[in-house]
């Protein structure tokens, strides 16, 4: 467990909350599902498939990254939910062993509602809804009726939700199977994860590197085959960056187009930069038939927040975008501010290629005010003064996290956590009239494109760094700079996984001109060898509210690498 800042007046007790929730956690894993020695080497994504608790059929079920395919299996009865539902408990639950991605575990309730759909399946012949039979994993924050949401924070355990959260209603309305929940950081607001309640999770490529934040037990579940479709939520970055960690793929939609209502969250009632929910997959197929199924469910009538907007087959169909023809892409290559490694540069090099080979026009992109744009919602999301997430831990007295970095000294808090003087209501209202002239400036800034892509429209889709590096060991993750531009701008981002780290072919660059302190400790960071074949991902970024264009953009994008 990390360093962490001892409460000022702390109550008694909280360890041993901590310690019967975690007895509680370890009671709800079957005995027979348990790993009898578990090897010790840094990547672990060979275990489940040779730890020798998995069958040939299970193997086969869980291995399938195509969730179209799983879904078309289960809908003709070629797999039975029961079947699939335990090959994906048992997988998830190797899964935890291996990297403690998992808070709530709930095997018999996901097998009894196995059963259910499959008895309505042999009985009218018909399934339920597009995602009959699907084990779907959620983060931690999503409640489920008669569950607990603890969020990581202690004073929290105990808290059963009465009530199923708005997402979590569509997902069993479609025919979903839910299984279980996944790890968070403490407050969420970190690209890592750990909390004093279930501990760190890993990242199964190396272990000891991070899987990322704030949903990094999804990135690790789904990374490990634990989960084919997760379900996270992105307020800076917190689905793009466990996906791109983990080689997976994420979609972080505008805001207001999937339910949120109902969900436990950190900054609650901050809406200007909002949390945002959606998918992550280990296709780009799962990202669709989750938003999909949401956006045709008339998901305004259990959140009132959702704008009316059902899915637009029009849009996907990229009508607007020319048929999906001749497409033009901006690439960002480098904000102007931190430098990213060299796996990302030639990821970006190869997505370019893919998109050319495949008949599409990729041209330079320049930032504009992305130092701007980052620097607004840092100061919105800290506006409170850290009120937040001290009223949630000092009912508990439990330490507050303020480093990510195993052994690290308590007063080492990283800048970008460090809390700051409560702004005033005016105060705050200067950021958000700031924000909306910035957010203005960028979409004129992309408007005047449409006069050298050569099609007559604005760029179709940014392609961008996720982070400027891969995976880092625990502690070593900065600020989210890459992706809290684009929660700024409330733009849609889909996250593809690229490449892999090589040490050869992506060998340390010569020193460049740094930009500051945090780009030369960035630059310092990068080791080859160290990080060798941790996952490369980058993110496709269309204009507000074009969800559906940009998961058609995204798949094309995903087909033409899969062609290099």
């Amino acid at each position: 467990m990390a360093t962490v800042l001892a409460s000022s007046s702390p109550a008694e007790g909280w360890e041993e909350k901590v310690k019967a929730k975690r007895k509680q956690q370890q009671e709800s894993i079957p005995q027979e599902w348990v790993i009898s020695q578990i090897k010790t080497t840094p990547n672990v994504l060979d275990i489940p498939a040779t730890c020798g608790l998995m069958t040939a059929r299970e193997l086969e079920i869980t291995g399938t990254d195509d969730v179209s395919v799983v879904l078309e299996n289960l809908s003709r009865g070629a797999w039975s939910s029961f079947e699939v539902t335990t090959a994906f408990c048992k997988r998830a639950v190797i899964a935890h062993q291996l990297t403690n991605c998992l808070t709530e575990i709930f095997v018999k309730e996901a097998l009894e509602r196995a059963t259910e759909l499959d008895d309505h399946l042999k009985r009218t012949g018909k399934v339920v809804g597009p995602l009959h039979g699907l084990p779907i994993s959620l983060k931690d924050q999503y409640r489920i009726k008669g569950l607990e949401a603890t969020m990581g924070y202690v004073s929290w355990i105990g808290q059963l939700a009465k009530d199923d959260a708005a997402t979590v209603k569509l997902l069993i309305q479609n025919g979903a199977v839910l299984y279980v929940k996944t790890n968070v950081p403490q407050t969420l607001m970190w690209g890592e994860t750990l909390n004093n309640v279930f501990g760190r999770t890993l990242n199964p490529h190396n272990t000891a590197f991070t899987s990322g934040g704030s949903t990094g037990g999804e990135g690790a579940l789904i990374a490990l085959h634990g989960s084919v479709l997760g379900v996270g939520t992105d307020v800076a970055g917190s689905i793009r960056i466990p996906s791109h960690y983990n080689g997976i793929y994420g979609f972080k939609p505008s805001s207001q187009r999937v339910p949120t209502y109902g969900m436990v969250n950190a900054l609650e009632g901050q809406d200007v930069v909002p949390t945002v929910a959606g998918p992550l997959s280990a296709s780009i197929s799962g990202l669709k038939a989750f938003m999909h199924t949401i956006l045709s469910s008339r998901p305004w009538t259990v959140d009132p927040n959702v704008i009316r907007k059902p899915w637009d087959s029009d849009a996907y169909a990229l009508k607007e975008h020319g048929d999906g023809q001749g497409l033009c892409f901006g690439v960002i290559w480098d904000d102007g501010h931190l430098k990213p490694h060299p796996p990302i540069n030639r990821a970006l090099q190869m997505a370019k290629l893919a998109l050319e080979k495949a008949g599409h026009t990729v041209i330079d992109w320049v930032p504009l005010h992305h130092r701007e744009l980052n620097a607004n919602a840092r100061s919105i999301f800290l506006s409170d003064g850290a009120e937040d997430y001290r009223s949630a831990i000092t009912p508990s007295g439990e330490p507050m996290i303020t480093s990510m970095r195993p052994g690290a000294d308590p007063a080492d808090v990283p800048v970008f956590r460090q809390p700051r003087k409560p702004l005033s209501a005016f105060e705050l209202w200067q950021l958000h009239k700031e924000r909306r002239e910035l957010r203005h400036a960028y979409f004129e800034h992309w408007n005047t494109t449409a006069s050298v892509t050569g099609t007559g429209r604005p760029v179709d889709a940014l392609i961008a760094p996720v982070m400027p590096y891969t995976s880092v060991p625990h502690g070593s993750t900065g600020p989210a700079t890459y992706t809290l531009v684009f929660s700024t701008l409330d733009c849609p981002s889909l996250v593809f996984p690229v490449t892999k780290v090589d040490p050869v072919a992506d060998s340390r660059a010569p020193p460049h001109e740094f930009r500051g302190a945090d780009d030369e400790a960035l630059y310092n960071l990068y080791n080859p060898g160290v990080m060798s074949g941790m996952p490369v991902g980058l993110q496709l970024v269309a204009q507000r509210n074009e969800e559906e264009a940009l998961l058609a953009m995204g798949a094309i994008m995903d087909s033409a690498l899969k062609k290099l």
